[in-house]
Protein backbone atom coordinates (compact mmCIF):
# COMPACT_ATOMS: atom_id res chain seq x y z
CA UNK A 1 0.00 0.00 0.00
CA UNK A 2 1.58 3.57 -0.72
CA UNK A 3 2.22 5.71 1.72
CA UNK A 4 0.06 9.42 1.55
CA UNK A 5 2.06 11.58 3.91
CA UNK A 6 -1.71 13.18 5.06
CA UNK A 7 -3.05 9.81 6.09
CA UNK A 8 0.18 8.93 8.29
CA UNK A 9 0.28 12.35 9.66
CA UNK A 10 -3.25 11.81 11.13
CA UNK A 11 -1.93 8.55 13.01
CA UNK A 12 -1.32 9.02 16.74
CA UNK A 13 2.57 9.89 17.33
CA UNK A 14 4.47 7.04 19.24
CA UNK A 15 7.34 9.37 20.58
CA UNK A 16 5.77 12.52 22.36
CA UNK A 17 6.65 15.87 21.88
CA UNK A 18 8.77 17.83 24.46
CA UNK A 19 11.54 15.40 24.69
CA UNK A 20 15.15 16.20 24.88
CA UNK A 21 16.82 16.17 21.81
CA UNK A 22 18.81 19.14 20.32
CA UNK A 23 17.32 21.53 17.90
CA UNK A 24 17.48 20.12 14.39
CA UNK A 25 18.33 16.43 15.77
CA UNK A 26 17.84 14.35 12.90
CA UNK A 27 16.99 11.25 15.46
CA UNK A 28 13.15 12.09 16.45
CA UNK A 29 12.70 12.56 12.76
CA UNK A 30 14.04 9.27 11.66
CA UNK A 31 12.14 7.31 14.84
CA UNK A 32 9.05 9.18 14.58
CA UNK A 33 9.03 7.97 10.41
CA UNK A 34 10.04 4.94 11.14
CA UNK A 35 7.25 4.01 14.00
CA UNK A 36 4.97 6.14 12.04
CA UNK A 37 5.51 3.06 8.95
CA UNK A 38 4.68 0.37 11.10
CA UNK A 39 1.06 -0.23 11.87
CA UNK A 40 1.20 -2.73 13.98
CA UNK A 41 2.13 -2.79 17.75
CA UNK A 42 5.26 -2.30 18.81
CA UNK A 43 8.06 -3.14 21.69
CA UNK A 44 11.67 -0.87 21.94
CA UNK A 45 14.53 -1.35 23.24
CA UNK A 46 16.85 1.44 22.34
CA UNK A 47 20.56 1.16 23.75
CA UNK A 48 22.21 3.49 25.81
CA UNK A 49 23.17 6.92 23.42
CA UNK A 50 21.34 10.35 22.74
CA UNK A 51 17.87 8.58 21.92
CA UNK A 52 17.70 7.41 25.51
CA UNK A 53 18.88 10.28 27.36
CA UNK A 54 16.62 12.54 25.77
CA UNK A 55 13.04 10.48 25.88
CA UNK A 56 13.85 9.19 29.54
CA UNK A 57 15.09 11.37 31.78
CA UNK A 58 13.74 10.14 35.17
CA UNK A 59 10.69 10.21 36.25
CA UNK A 60 9.32 10.93 32.58
CA UNK A 61 9.30 9.48 29.25
CA UNK A 62 8.63 10.59 25.67
CA UNK A 63 7.47 7.09 24.97
CA UNK A 64 3.76 6.06 23.97
CA UNK A 65 4.58 2.59 23.33
CA UNK A 66 6.54 -0.32 25.98
CA UNK A 67 9.97 0.55 25.86
CA UNK A 68 12.98 -0.79 27.34
CA UNK A 69 16.89 0.88 27.98
CA UNK A 70 19.38 -1.58 27.47
CA UNK A 71 23.56 -0.94 28.29
CA UNK A 72 25.36 0.39 25.16
CA UNK A 73 26.44 -3.04 24.05
CA UNK A 74 23.16 -5.21 24.40
CA UNK A 75 19.91 -3.60 22.88
CA UNK A 76 20.31 -6.49 19.96
CA UNK A 77 20.09 -9.27 22.84
CA UNK A 78 17.70 -7.59 24.98
CA UNK A 79 14.92 -7.09 21.96
CA UNK A 80 16.08 -10.68 20.78
CA UNK A 81 14.88 -11.80 24.46
CA UNK A 82 11.17 -9.76 24.53
CA UNK A 83 10.64 -11.48 21.37
CA UNK A 84 11.66 -14.98 22.35
CA UNK A 85 9.82 -15.13 25.90
CA UNK A 86 6.39 -13.12 23.58
CA UNK A 87 6.57 -16.45 20.63
CA UNK A 88 7.47 -18.67 23.87
CA UNK A 89 4.03 -17.38 25.57
CA UNK A 90 1.68 -17.55 22.46
CA UNK A 91 3.00 -20.94 21.89
CA UNK A 92 2.03 -21.80 25.03
CA UNK A 93 -1.16 -20.49 25.01
CA UNK A 94 -0.52 -18.16 27.94
CA UNK A 95 -1.38 -14.81 25.52
CA UNK A 96 -2.81 -14.01 21.95
CA UNK A 97 -0.90 -13.51 19.05
CA UNK A 98 -0.75 -9.57 18.55
CA UNK A 99 1.40 -9.49 15.83
CA UNK A 100 3.56 -7.66 18.24
CA UNK A 101 7.12 -5.62 16.06
CA UNK A 102 10.22 -5.81 18.28
CA UNK A 103 12.15 -2.84 17.16
CA UNK A 104 15.88 -1.96 18.74
CA UNK A 105 17.63 1.26 18.41
CA UNK A 106 21.26 1.87 18.73
CA UNK A 107 23.84 5.12 17.45
CA UNK A 108 27.06 4.03 15.39
CA UNK A 109 28.93 3.66 18.62
CA UNK A 110 26.30 1.11 20.40
CA UNK A 111 26.05 -0.64 16.58
CA UNK A 112 29.60 -0.36 14.36
CA UNK A 113 31.67 -0.63 17.45
CA UNK A 114 30.83 -1.87 20.69
CA UNK A 115 27.45 -4.09 20.14
CA UNK A 116 28.28 -5.51 16.60
CA UNK A 117 28.90 -8.58 18.62
CA UNK A 118 25.40 -8.52 20.06
CA UNK A 119 24.33 -7.59 16.98
CA UNK A 120 25.64 -10.43 14.54
CA UNK A 121 24.56 -13.22 17.83
CA UNK A 122 21.41 -12.11 16.96
CA UNK A 123 21.26 -12.07 13.24
CA UNK A 124 22.75 -15.30 13.38
CA UNK A 125 20.21 -16.37 15.60
CA UNK A 126 17.28 -15.44 13.16
CA UNK A 127 15.09 -13.63 16.22
CA UNK A 128 12.12 -12.04 14.36
CA UNK A 129 13.07 -7.78 15.22
CA UNK A 130 13.94 -4.50 13.45
CA UNK A 131 17.20 -2.89 13.97
CA UNK A 132 17.60 0.68 13.73
CA UNK A 133 21.05 2.07 13.63
CA UNK A 134 21.18 6.00 13.98
CA UNK A 135 24.39 6.64 12.33
CA UNK A 136 25.51 10.08 13.63
CA UNK A 137 29.36 9.17 12.47
CA UNK A 138 30.20 9.71 16.39
CA UNK A 139 30.13 9.04 19.84
CA UNK A 140 27.81 12.33 19.86
CA UNK A 141 26.18 11.54 23.55
CA UNK A 142 29.36 11.66 25.15
CA UNK A 143 31.32 14.49 23.36
CA UNK A 144 31.84 14.25 20.18
CA UNK A 145 34.50 11.29 19.61
CA UNK A 146 35.58 9.76 16.77
CA UNK A 147 33.91 5.94 16.03
CA UNK A 148 34.05 3.50 13.05
CA UNK A 149 31.42 5.03 11.23
CA UNK A 150 33.37 8.31 11.21
CA UNK A 151 34.41 9.66 7.89
CA UNK A 152 37.74 10.20 6.32
CA UNK A 153 38.73 13.83 7.52
CA UNK A 154 36.50 14.36 9.60
CA UNK A 155 37.73 16.40 13.27
CA UNK A 156 36.43 14.99 16.46
CA UNK A 157 37.56 15.57 19.92
CA UNK A 158 39.31 12.33 19.55
CA UNK A 159 40.72 12.87 16.20
CA UNK A 160 41.41 16.72 16.06
CA UNK A 161 42.38 17.94 13.02
CA UNK A 162 46.08 19.90 13.18
CA UNK A 163 48.78 21.46 11.74
CA UNK A 164 49.54 17.96 10.03
CA UNK A 165 46.65 15.49 10.80
CA UNK A 166 43.15 16.22 9.14
CA UNK A 167 41.02 14.90 11.57
CA UNK A 168 40.31 10.73 11.35
CA UNK A 169 42.35 9.14 9.00
CA UNK A 170 40.56 6.09 8.12
CA UNK A 171 37.50 5.41 5.68
CA UNK A 172 34.45 4.53 8.13
CA UNK A 173 33.37 1.10 8.41
CA UNK A 174 30.68 -0.66 5.66
CA UNK A 175 28.35 -1.73 8.17
CA UNK A 176 25.27 -2.53 5.82
CA UNK A 177 27.66 -4.71 3.63
CA UNK A 178 28.54 -6.26 7.15
CA UNK A 179 24.86 -6.87 7.60
CA UNK A 180 23.97 -7.70 4.21
CA UNK A 181 26.83 -10.86 4.44
CA UNK A 182 24.56 -12.16 7.45
CA UNK A 183 22.34 -12.92 4.85
CA UNK A 184 19.22 -12.22 6.35
CA UNK A 185 15.24 -11.40 4.82
CA UNK A 186 16.14 -7.53 4.71
CA UNK A 187 19.05 -4.95 5.16
CA UNK A 188 18.61 -1.09 4.01
CA UNK A 189 20.45 2.09 3.74
CA UNK A 190 18.23 5.13 4.42
CA UNK A 191 18.06 9.09 5.07
CA UNK A 192 15.36 11.09 6.31
CA UNK A 193 15.67 13.37 3.88
CA UNK A 194 13.56 10.97 1.87
CA UNK A 195 11.01 10.17 3.96
CA UNK A 196 8.79 8.34 1.70
CA UNK A 197 11.98 5.72 0.80
CA UNK A 198 12.43 5.36 4.85
CA UNK A 199 8.90 4.81 5.96
CA UNK A 200 7.84 2.17 3.08
CA UNK A 201 12.13 0.27 4.08
CA UNK A 202 10.30 0.39 7.75
CA UNK A 203 7.37 -1.09 6.58
CA UNK A 204 9.29 -3.59 4.59
CA UNK A 205 11.72 -4.59 7.94
CA UNK A 206 8.24 -4.91 9.72
CA UNK A 207 6.73 -7.56 7.39
CA UNK A 208 10.06 -9.46 7.03
CA UNK A 209 10.09 -13.23 7.97
CA UNK A 210 13.65 -12.67 10.67
CA UNK A 211 15.61 -10.51 11.28
CA UNK A 212 16.07 -6.79 9.55
CA UNK A 213 18.13 -4.00 9.97
CA UNK A 214 18.21 -0.01 8.55
CA UNK A 215 21.23 1.77 8.76
CA UNK A 216 19.77 5.44 8.86
CA UNK A 217 22.05 8.85 7.86
CA UNK A 218 21.12 10.70 11.04
CA UNK A 219 22.39 14.04 11.03
CA UNK A 220 23.74 15.70 14.34
CA UNK A 221 24.15 19.40 13.72
CA UNK A 222 26.34 20.24 17.30
CA UNK A 223 29.10 17.42 16.00
CA UNK A 224 28.82 17.96 12.32
CA UNK A 225 28.97 22.07 12.91
CA UNK A 226 26.30 23.72 11.21
CA UNK A 227 23.30 25.42 11.98
CA UNK A 228 20.50 23.58 13.40
CA UNK A 229 17.80 24.19 10.68
CA UNK A 230 19.72 23.04 7.96
CA UNK A 231 19.92 19.15 9.38
CA UNK A 232 17.11 17.90 6.44
CA UNK A 233 19.17 19.45 3.68
CA UNK A 234 22.57 17.80 4.86
CA UNK A 235 21.89 14.78 4.42
CA UNK A 236 19.97 15.39 1.39
CA UNK A 237 22.90 16.41 -0.29
CA UNK A 238 24.60 13.26 1.39
CA UNK A 239 22.39 11.52 -0.72
CA UNK A 240 23.05 13.00 -3.97
CA UNK A 241 26.35 13.10 -3.74
CA UNK A 242 26.52 9.17 -2.95
CA UNK A 243 28.10 9.80 -0.10
CA UNK A 244 25.09 7.86 1.98
CA UNK A 245 23.57 5.59 -0.80
CA UNK A 246 20.01 4.63 -0.75
CA UNK A 247 19.80 0.36 -1.64
CA UNK A 248 17.96 -2.23 0.05
CA UNK A 249 18.88 -6.08 0.06
CA UNK A 250 15.92 -8.09 -0.06
CA UNK A 251 16.49 -11.81 0.39
CA UNK A 252 20.06 -11.42 -0.94
CA UNK A 253 19.13 -9.02 -3.47
CA UNK A 254 20.52 -6.22 -4.30
CA UNK A 255 18.41 -2.62 -5.26
CA UNK A 256 19.49 0.25 -5.81
CA UNK A 257 16.54 2.68 -4.47
CA UNK A 258 17.48 6.19 -5.63
CA UNK A 259 19.85 7.48 -8.43
CA UNK A 260 20.90 10.76 -8.61
CA UNK A 261 20.04 12.52 -11.55
CA UNK A 262 23.63 14.68 -11.23
CA UNK A 263 26.00 13.11 -9.17
CA UNK A 264 26.99 15.89 -7.21
CA UNK A 265 30.74 16.73 -6.15
CA UNK A 266 31.19 15.22 -2.67
CA UNK A 267 33.14 18.52 -1.49
CA UNK A 268 29.22 19.89 -1.79
CA UNK A 269 28.40 17.78 0.73
CA UNK A 270 31.65 18.65 2.82
CA UNK A 271 31.23 22.29 2.78
CA UNK A 272 28.03 22.29 4.59
CA UNK A 273 29.89 21.08 7.93
CA UNK A 274 32.40 22.60 10.45
CA UNK A 275 33.68 19.30 10.95
CA UNK A 276 35.31 19.41 7.29
CA UNK A 277 36.47 23.02 7.30
CA UNK A 278 40.06 22.34 7.77
CA UNK A 279 40.09 19.70 4.76
CA UNK A 280 39.57 23.02 2.40
CA UNK A 281 43.06 24.35 3.53
CA UNK A 282 45.49 23.38 0.59
CA UNK A 283 47.89 21.12 2.70
CA UNK A 284 44.70 19.04 3.58
CA UNK A 285 42.73 19.09 -0.60
CA UNK A 286 44.05 15.86 -1.04
CA UNK A 287 42.04 14.43 1.37
CA UNK A 288 38.70 15.79 -0.41
CA UNK A 289 40.65 13.60 -3.14
CA UNK A 290 40.41 10.57 -1.61
CA UNK A 291 37.14 11.00 -0.16
CA UNK A 292 35.58 11.22 -3.62
CA UNK A 293 37.80 8.60 -5.00
CA UNK A 294 36.35 6.08 -1.98
CA UNK A 295 32.58 7.45 -3.00
CA UNK A 296 32.93 7.10 -6.80
CA UNK A 297 34.17 3.12 -5.90
CA UNK A 298 31.63 2.31 -3.59
CA UNK A 299 28.98 3.47 -5.74
CA UNK A 300 30.35 1.92 -9.02
CA UNK A 301 30.49 -1.58 -6.96
CA UNK A 302 27.06 -1.26 -6.00
CA UNK A 303 25.56 -0.29 -9.12
CA UNK A 304 27.16 -3.59 -10.01
CA UNK A 305 25.83 -5.90 -7.38
CA UNK A 306 22.29 -3.76 -7.89
CA UNK A 307 22.63 -5.01 -11.56
CA UNK A 308 22.82 -9.00 -10.54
Amino acid sequence: MAIRLKEQSAKPERLASGHRFCAGCAEPIIIRQILNAIDEPVVVGAATGCTEIATSMYPTTAWRVPWIHSAFENVASTIAGAESMYRSLVRQGKMPDKNIRFVAIGGDGATYDIGLQWLSGALERGHRFIYICLDNEAYMNTGIQRSSATPLGASTTTSPAGEVRPGKQQWRKPLTEIIAAHHIPYVAQASPSNWRDLMEKARKAAAADGPSFINVLSDCNRGWRHSTETSIEVTRLAVETCYWPLYEVENNVWKVNYKPREKKPVEEWLKTQGRFRHLFQPQFRSVIDQIQANVDREWEILLKKSEG
